[in-house]
């Protein structure tokens, strides 16, 4: 029996499960026939919509915008559905315990009979606060740009970086943009930021250099006065479609390597660069994807720091956050500072400033979103300028980042 069966049974009686039990909510509710056939065709044709994006979509196309939203749709029915099941099933756990108790009990309880509709309305209600917030996600969270701002204090800054300020994106993924003007918009919010140095941490495209066809000249207009950098993402192997040869894919890999000195963009590929400012230097080291699992292993540190002094500050881009786990935070070479990407903190969470930051993301990454400090070392994980999988954002907004460094007193 093929692999795939057994995962397509359990998910398959899982959706079965969700549909019964949300349609014994909208049934104990309302009477309305035209509801309750209106409840049952939106979700017949969202997952026909998505077999059918499935099966018209030539492997080799990769994860188009059309499976994304086919995906997005699923998402925003499915979950508030699971709310439902909750509170429904805990109903029935109620009643099976009241029947139970009602049989071998010296006094007989009254069962609860039926399903009661007070508490079908109350699984809607809170079926709806998911469904419009993934609702909002696709609609207007993904184009949410935050500025996010930190001040960081080292003993061994030079004297002339002090106040030196850097802009970090991450994760374009333009394979996933539908909206020119708002994603000018997210382009003009980088430019206002006004730093000194801008740094890209990987994944331009989701799979395919032609993705960025339409973007080159918008992101190629971002400015920076001491230089644009950039490395590779583990998208930017080309590794998640389907080629006819592996000629393909490697022509496909070059082409991606040179959108990056097309859009002004010095790309690192485990090498290093130094950055000067009235005759004092940083270190800036790019490597490629490093990532734990099953993700592309090709980082160097070794590599990507020839020729930096053990005294040099140095700020290393690696996508992956894995690795400054794995590798980075307790090397004696001692790398101040690491910009990562890739994990957009599942682009689902609940952040509130002082109060909650979570994401199904933290269960993956010990450094799933935002700044961490072991060590005395730092390392921030950008949440990602634009989105994949999901075509949207749920509480986990894109991010622009934005650090000045600051010599310590």
């Amino acid at each position: 029996m093929p692999r795939w069966i057994l995962p397509l049974l359990i998910a398959s009686a899982f959706i079965f499960v969700l549909e019964f039990y949300a349609f014994q909510a909208i049934k104990t509710v309302t009477r309305n026939r035209m509801i309750k056939w209106f409840w049952l065709l939106i979700g017949i044709l969202i997952y026909l919509n998505l077999l059918y994006v499935i099966f018209a979509t030539p492997r080799s196309s990769g994860q188009t915008k059309e499976f994304q939203m086919a995906v997005g749709m699923l998402i925003t029915i499915l979950i508030p559905k699971v709310f439902i099941l909750i509170v429904l099933f805990g109903e029935d756990v109620v009643r099976l315990c009241y029947k139970i108790i009602s049989w071998i009990g010296s006094s007989p309880t009254q069962p609860i009979a039926g399903r009661r509709k007070f508490v079908s309305q109350l699984a809607l209600i809170l079926a709806s606060i998911p469904f419009a917030s993934f609702l909002y996600g696709i609609i207007i969270g993904r184009y949410n740009y935050k500025v996010l701002k930190y001040q960081l204090f080292f003993d061994d800054l030079p004297e002339a970086f002090d106040g030196f300020t850097i802009t970090q994106i991450s994760d374009i993924h333009s394979g996933s943009f539908t909206n020119k003007d708002k994603i000018q918009y997210g382009v003009d919010m980088i430019n206002e930021q006004n730093s000194d140095l801008l740094l890209f941490t990987g994944d331009i495209v989701n799979n395919k250099a032609t993705e960025m066809d339409d973007w080159i000249e918008m992101f190629g207009a971002l400015k920076a006065p001491y230089g644009k950098y950039s490395i590779l993402g583990n998208h930017d192997y080309g590794d998640y479609t389907s080629w006819s040869s592996e000629t393909e894919k490697k022509a496909n890999f070059k082409a991606i390597k040179d959108l990056h000195p097309a859009m002004g963009f010095e790309l690192l590929c485990n090498e290093n660069r130094y950055i000067e400012k009235d005759e004092k230097k940083i270190s800036l080291i790019g490597v490629e994807n490093w990532g734990k699992g099953g993700f592309k292993k090709k980082g160097n540190l070794l590599l990507a720091s020839k020729g930096v002094k053990q005294e040099d500050f140095k700020i290393l881009m690696s996508h992956d956050p894995s690795h400054w786990d794995a590798k980075v935070k307790n090397d004696d070479f001692h790398y101040h500072l690491t910009l990562s990407g890739h994990t957009h903190g599942l682009q689902m969470g609940i952040e509130i400033p002082g109060w909650i930051k979570w994401s199904p993301s933290k269960y993956v990454y010990n450094q799933w979103a935002g700044l961490y400090q072991e060590f005395g070392r730092y390392i921030n994980v950008n949440r990602g300028f634009g989105y994949h999988a999901f075509p949207g954002r749920v509480g986990i907004w894109p991010e622009i980042t934005v650090i000045e460094l600051k010599k310590s007193s």
